[in-house]
């Protein structure tokens, strides 16, 4: 088995992560943490030794990246401002992942908590490219050639795409979520916190709409997970996705129920064409 990309998240209260050494916007620390997590994943990860390994939420702590960089891998990092596109390129990533303010999940911040620092893709792509000597890779909003055209009209040497592929055959999305990224409420996504502590965006669904999106009773990262679980199984073995994470970036309509190799093919084929 050969493993060509790795995405991993840091959760900050497992690594040492970017704003751990920035006084603007410490994460919590302290309770939750268990310091042997992430060198227990590098030891999963090393006998594959990934061409690729791609972190969300900044970095891990310096030896353990420079363990994946003795794999020979390629470092990506996501980023939401120019700022932390910055932060990255002085710490030797290989490329940058520009997260524009569409994308579904997790917003990848780790300098600062503000929203109000998190900008669309189309206008944060050329900033970055500017900022940095870098690739930039473009996520948040693609979904179709069209799109990955405009990314790369913009400086970006690729694009990151995922919600189009989240009904793909080898997608582990659930019934549920399937089901709303199908339907009508996929066109109304939101940012929120209620169901991990962090803002990700999602299909607004009636926890969203009757507690938040956003409500400062949620517990902190990564502990609201745990506090709706129960909430979320009991109403997911009755078919209904209202109190679970139903991830989506702004646009879903380039959703397929098809094979990941033949929708990669369809926009790689679709691009050539556009150009």
């Amino acid at each position: 088995m050969k493993v060509t990309a790795v995405s991993l998240s840091p959760d900050p209260f497992l690594l040492t992560s970017a704003s751990s050494e920035s006084t603007r916007a410490p994460f919590p620390r302290g309770r939750g943490a268990c310091p042997s997590a992430p060198t227990a994943a590098a030891d999963v990860l090393e006998e594959f030794k990934p061409a690729v390994v791609s972190f969300h939420f900044g970095l891990p702590a310096p030896e353990l990246l420079e363990r994946v960089r003795r794999w020979g891998a390629k470092i990506l990092s996501s980023a939401t401002t120019v700022d932390e596109a910055l932060w990255l390129e002085a710490r030797g990533v290989d490329a940058v992942i520009a997260q524009g303010l569409e994308a579904g999940g997790h917003r990848g911040n780790f300098l600062s908590e503000d929203l109000n620092t998190q900008v669309g893709t189309f206008a944060l792509v050329p900033q970055i490219v500017r900022a940095v000597k870098i690739p930039v890779i473009a996520a948040g909003g693609i979904a179709d050639a069209k799109g990955v055209a405009a990314a790369m009209a913009l400086g970006a040497a690729g694009v990151q795409i995922g919600t189009a592929y989240m009904l793909c055959a080898e997608a582990t999305t659930s019934a549920v979520h399937r089901a709303a990224l199908k339907s009508d409420a996929a066109r109304v996504t939101a940012l929120t916190n209620l169901f991990t502590g962090r803002p990700a965006r999602g299909i607004v669904n009636r926890l969203m709409r009757e507690i938040g999106p956003m409500s400062p009773a949620a517990p902190a990262f990564p502990l609201a997970t745990a506090a709706i679980a129960s909430l979320r199984v009991k109403a997911e073995s009755l078919g209904s996705g209202e109190f679970s994470p139903l991830w989506a970036g702004q646009n879903a309509s380039g959703c397929k129920e098809v094979s990941a190799d033949l929708l990669t093919i369809e926009l790689a084929g679709a691009l050539e064409d556009a150009r």
